[in-house]
C-alpha cells in the first residue's frame, strides 16, 4: 500500500505531536506514524510539565498554537509558579498533571485538526531522492507492514527509541524504547547509513510506589498555588481537582545501601556507554559524586486523580529491583512502602545536532528534519519546543513559504536551538534560565506578545487564538495607557504603599510611577483606583507590572538585542569556503566549515570562534564574495 502526504512525522511522543499539529495548521496533508496510538503524548517519565525555563518554554509553544500548554490546563492537578522569591526573570509556572488524563487530552486536541491522519506501525525505513553517494533529499518511509508513505518532508522524533536499551541491573540490558515497547532498530541504522554522525546517551526513571503504604505524618505536604494559574493564552479549560505533592529526604542509610550495591548498578559496572544527563543524576550518581551530602531532597508525586501511585522524584537509578525496594524502605515516610514498578536507565542512539540547519533540517539532507531527543535533549518542554519548530517549517517548506526561526532574543526556543545548532551537545541538553542573556525580555508572562503575532503571521493560529491574541494585546495597551495617565490621590495610595513598607506619598501620584516602587503590585494599585481602573485580567496586571518596574533593565537588554539582529544581517552563505580562509584559526576554520552558521552572530556563539576570528571572517568573506564572478553581493563592499 502507498500512502501520499505532504509531511510525515515519526514518533508519538511530545516533539511529534506539536510537528504534525504545526504542519497540519498550516495546511499540509499529514501522517503522523507512531508504533501505538494508544500511547501519543504519553509522559514517559515524569507526570509533570514545566519548571523553570522550560514553563516558559510551554508558553512560547502555546504562544505559537501548540498543544502542550492546553493539554496541561485540562489534565493539571496541581499548578505552581517556581521562584517567586526571586526576580520575574526566572519565575517558572509547573503543573503536576494526571498521567492518564494527559494523553487523552493530547489525543483529543489533535483529532480536532483537519487534514491530520494518524497511522499505528514501526518505521523501518526511509527512501531518499538521488544516489546512494550523493543523497539529495527525502521521498518518504516504509513501514514494518510494508506500507510505504511518500512524503515531501519527513520529521523524525524517535524520543529514546532509536536501538533503546533498557538497564535494570547488571546483566539485564535489554532492547526496549521505554519500558514494555520494543525498539526501533531499523530506523537508526537507515538514518546511520546515510553518513551522519550518531552518539550515545542515556536517562533513566525512578521507582513508583503505592500511596496507601506511605506514612505522610513523616513527610512535608506540598500544596499547589492558589490562584489562577495556566499555561495556555488562548484556551480556558476547566480546572481538575488539585492534590498535593509531598517532599521527604534521604538519609546515610541509603547512601550506605547505594555504596554497597554500585558494583549492581548498570551505569557503574560499565554496561551503559552512553553519557547521561548531568542535571537529572541518578542516586548512584548523587552518592557518588557527593560523599559528603547527607541527604538528598525526594518529591512523592500522585500519577493521577484515580491512582494510588506516586512518582518518587529524585531517585533516578538503574539498580536491581530488590536494591530499589531495600533503599526506598529507608527513606522517611517509606518504611513500610510497596514498590509498584521499578526504575531503570535507558540508553539511546542520538544525532549531533551541529548537523542541523536552525529550521532543524539535516543540513545535507532536503526534507529531513529532526527533532527532540534524537537530537541530545532532554525533557518533554525542549521536545515540543523543537517539534513546532520543525513541523512548522517542514510545512512552510512544501508550500514554497520563508522558514519560522525564533532569535535569541524572541525566545527560550531560540536559546534552545541556537545551542544546539551552533553549539552542539556532550552531554543531554537541559534548558536553565541562565542560558539566555535576553532573561528579562523572555519572561514567561509575555510569551504571546513575544510570538503571538510571528505565529499569526506564518499562519499557525487558529481564528479564535488569533482573536484570543487581539484581546489579550489590547488589555496590555490599554492597561499600560492607564498607567502611565491615571494619578492616585494619598488617601488611596498610601493604604498601598504602607501594606507593601513603602514611603506614604503627599501628592497625587501616577500609578505608573508608584508600581516601580519594591513589593507595590499592580493590582493592589487597580484596586485601590476602584471603578476608575480598567478592567483587566490578573495575568496582564502582572505583565504590565513588570513592563513598568523593570523597564530601564528591559531597554539595556533590548539595546544588546539589537546589536545581534545588526550581527545577523551579516549573512554567510552555505558554499562559504572556511578552509581557505588562512587569517581564521586552524580551530575557527574547522568548527566554521562543520557547523556552516547562517550569519556572523551564529559564527560568534561558536565555541573557539575568538573575536579576532570575527573581525577576520568579515573581510574574508567580503573579498571572497568579490572574486566569484557574478555573484551580487550578500553583505555590500
Amino acid at each position: 500500500m502507498i500512502l501520499r502526504y505532504d509531511v510525515a512525522v515519526v514518533g508519538g511522543g511530545h516533539a511529534g505531536v506539536e510537528a504534525a499539529a504545526a504542519a497540519a495548521r498550516l495546511g499540509c496533508r499529514t501522517i503522523l506514524v507512531t508504533p501505538d496510538l494508544g500511547r501519543i503524548g504519553q509522559m514517559s517519565c515524569n507526570p509533570a510539565i514545566g519548571g523553570v525555563a522550560k514553563g516558559t518554554v510551554v508558553r512560547e509553544v502555546d504562544a505559537m498554537g501548540g498543544i502542550m500548554g492546553r493539554a496541561t490546563d485540562a489534565t493539571g492537578i496541581q499548578f505552581r509558579m517556581l521562584n517567586r522569591s526571586k526576580g520575574p526573570a526566572v519565575w517558572g509556572p509547573r503543573a503536576q498533571c494526571d498521567r492518564a488524563r494527559y494523553p487523552i487530552a493530547v489525543r483529543k486536541f489533535l483529532d480536532e485538526l483537519d487534514g491530520l491522519d494518524l497511522f499505528q506501525d514501526l518505521v523501518t525505513g526511509i527512501e531518499f531522492r538521488g544516489s546512494r553517494e550523493r543523497i539529495r533529499s527525502v521521498r518518504g518511509l516504509r513501514t514494518r507492514s510494508g506500507v510505504v508513505v511518500k512524503c515531501e518532508a519527513l520529521i523524525v522524533t524517535a524520543g529514546t527509541f532509536l536501538r533503546g536499551k533498557i538497564h535494570l541491573g547488571q546483566g539485564t540490558g535489554h532492547g526496549a524504547g521505554r519500558a514494555g515497547e520494543e525498539p526501533s532498530i531499523e530506523l537508526a541504522e537507515a538514518l546511520g547509513a546515510v553518513g551522519l554522525r550518531m552518539g550515545r546517551f542515556k536517562t533513566g526513571t525512578p521507582p513508583r510506589v503505592d500511596g496507601r503504604s506511605v506514612d505522610f505524618a513523616k513527610c512535608e505536604r506540598q500544596d499547589g498555588d492558589a490562584g489562577p494559574l495556566r499555561f495556555s493564552c488562548y484556551y480556558r479549560e476547566p480546572r481538575l481537582r488539585q492534590i498535593p505533592c509531598w517532599v521527604t529526604w534521604s538519609g546515610p542509610e541509603l547512601n550506605e545501601i547505594v555504596t554497597r550495591n554500585l558494583e549492581r548498578s548498570a551505569l557503574y559496572g560499565g554496561e551503559i556507554s552512553g553519557q547521561g544527563p548531568r542535571y537529572c543524576p541518578s542516586i548512584e550518581d548523587k552518592v557518588n559524586r557527593f560523599p559528603t551530602a547527607r541527604r538528598h531532597q525526594i518529591f512523592l508525586e500522585p500519577e493521577g486523580l484515580d491512582t494510588n501511585e506516586l512518582y518518587v522524584n529524585g531517585l533516578s537509578t538503574s539498580l536491581p529491583a530488590e536494591v530499589q525496594a531495600e533503599f526506598l524502605r529507608s527513606i522517611p515516610g517509606l518504611a513500610k512502602t510497596r514498590m509498584t514498578r521499578p526504575g531503570y536507565a535507558i540508553e539511546y542512539d542520538y544525532f549531533p545536532p551541529d548537523q542541523l540547519r536552525h529550521t532543524l533540517q539535516v543540513r545535507s539532507i532536503g526534507g529531513l528534519y529532526f527533532a527532540g531527543q534524537i537530537n541530545g535533549t532532554t525533557g518533554y518542554e525542549e521536545a515540543a519546543g523543537q517539534g513546532l519548530i520543525a513541523g512548522a517549517n517542514a510545512a512552510l517548506a512544501v508550500t514554497g513559504r520563508g522558514p519560522l526561526v525564533v532569535e535569541r532574543d524572541q525566545g527560550y526556543v531560540g536559546v534552545l536551538i541556537d545551542d544546539l545548532v551552533t553549539k552542539g551537545v556532550d552531554e543531554p541538553y537541559r534548558l536553565f534560565t541562565s542560558r539566555a542573556e535576553f532573561r528579562l525580555l523572555l519572561r514567561q508572562d509575555n510569551a504571546g506578545r513575544r510570538l503571538g503575532a510571528l505565529a499569526r503571521e506564518a499562519g499557525l493560529l487558529t481564528e479564535e487564538q488569533s482573536r484570543a491574541l487581539g484581546r489579550r494585546l489590547r488589555q496590555e495597551k490599554d492597561g499600560k495607557r492607564w498607567f502611565r495617565g491615571y494619578s492616585l490621590d494619598p488617601a488611596r495610595a498610601n493604604a498601598v504603599l504602607m501594606e507593601a513598607g513603602s514611603a506614604p506619598i503627599d501628592r497625587s501620584a501616577r500609578v505608573g510611577e508608584l508600581v516601580k516602587r519594591p513589593r507595590v503590585t499592580a493590582e493592589a494599585l487597580a484596586k485601590a483606583a476602584g471603578a476608575d481602573a480598567p478592567t483587566l485580567e490578573s495575568e496582564v496586571l502582572a505583565t504590565i507590572e513588570f513592563d513598568f518596574k523593570y523597564a530601564g533593565y528591559v531597554r539595556r537588554e533590548e539595546e544588546r538585542a539589537m546589536h545581534l539582529r545588526e550581527q545577523a544581517q551579516f549573512r554567510l552563505p552555505d558554499e562559504t569556503p572556511y578552509g581557505r580562509f588562512v587569517t581564521l584559526s586552524h580551530e575557527a576554520r574547522e568548527k566554521l566549515a562543520r557547523i556552516r552558521p547562517q550569519s556572523l552572530a551564529q559564527a560568534a556563539r561558536i565555541p573557539g570562534v575568538s573575536p579576532a576570528d570575527l573581525q577576520n571572517l568579515v573581510l574574508e568573506v567580503r573579498k571572497w564574495e568579490g572574486r566569484v564572478t557574478g555573484r551580487s553581493m550578500v553583505n555590500g563592499s
